[in-house]
């Protein structure tokens, strides 16, 4: 089915492109067509990836309906195919995943070097979820391709993030923000709200709801000499959304009721 918008949303998003700071619409997803996700748009990833999470990533937990991308994170115990008893690493010496979820991402596909990005959802604030809208630069390995996080929730806090290596090996360093959800108000997380980042040759700007969060300076964040990318956010970017369960930082999903949902009404990215 496919969401009609009003001709007064269509004049609004024609209007705000062209005159918002200068900025125009250059990419957008909205949701529009019942089904899976566009394949022109995302891609997956796939599996256990990334900081001792609980959940496999599968395409089939993500969704369009009804005008939204829906990533649905489920309680359901799914086999490891990589499982090795005799392993250390924490992707193969489990037996199997106790929760699915989905990871979408442009990689390969779309990809951008400053901009505005803007996300409205809705999120799960309960115990164990962890959603986010983030994105890395396409060259280097982590950090040294750079993160940033528009918008991370996990544990009770609102965070706002960019994440840059260090000549640590591969410590990184983070530029952290938070906002505890407890100053938001009973009711926020039943609501939708519009996540930004305005990203420049000078900085990074990360709102909420046309509140800045975190505001952080690029000239400070170089590689080592030693790496094939002298800055991670002077290179173009791809977006990543996911929905996670526990792990490094989500918390116990202990108990929560599944499924859990990550509601994404629209993702824009405009360009001056």
């Amino acid at each position: 089915m496919i969401k009609r918008l009003s001709i007064l949303t269509v004049f609004t998003l024609f209007i705000f492109s062209v005159y918002a700071d200068d900025y125009k619409l250059v990419w957008a997803d909205e949701f529009n067509i019942d089904g899976a996700p566009n394949p022109e748009n995302w891609t997956y990833e796939h599996g256990f990836v990334r900081n001792h999470e609980a959940q496999w990533y599968q395409p089939q937990n993500a969704i369009c309906t009804n005008g939204m991308l829906i990533i649905e994170a489920r309680k359901e115990r799914v086999p490891n195919p990589y499982y090795d008893s005799s392993s250390r690493r924490w992707k193969n010496n489990r037996k199997f995943a106790e929760y699915t979820s989905s990871c979408l991402i442009t990689k390969g596909l779309h990809s951008w070097k400053y901009g505005r990005f803007e996300m409205r959802a809705r999120i799960d604030a309960r115990p164990g979820i962890w959603p986010a809208f983030w994105t890395l630069g396409v060259k280097e390995q982590w950090p040294w391709n750079g993160e940033i996080d528009i918008m991370e929730y996990y544990q009770g806090e609102i965070l706002a993030n960019v994440i840059y290596g260090s000549k640590n090996g591969r410590k990184h360093i983070s530029d952290s923000e938070t906002i505890p959800l407890s100053k938001l108000g009973k009711e926020w997380a039943d609501q939708f709200h519009v996540w930004r980042m305005d990203w420049d040759e000078k900085s990074i700007r990360l709102y909420l709801d046309d509140q800045l969060i975190n505001e952080s300076s690029i000239s400070d964040k170089n590689n080592p000499q030693n790496r094939s990318v002298k800055n991670p956010f002077q290179q173009p970017h791809y977006i990543l959304l996911n929905l996670a369960i526990g792990g490094t930082n989500g918390g116990s999903p202990k108990h929560t009721t599944f499924p859990s949902r990550f509601e994404i009404d629209y993702v824009r990215v405009y360009q001056k």
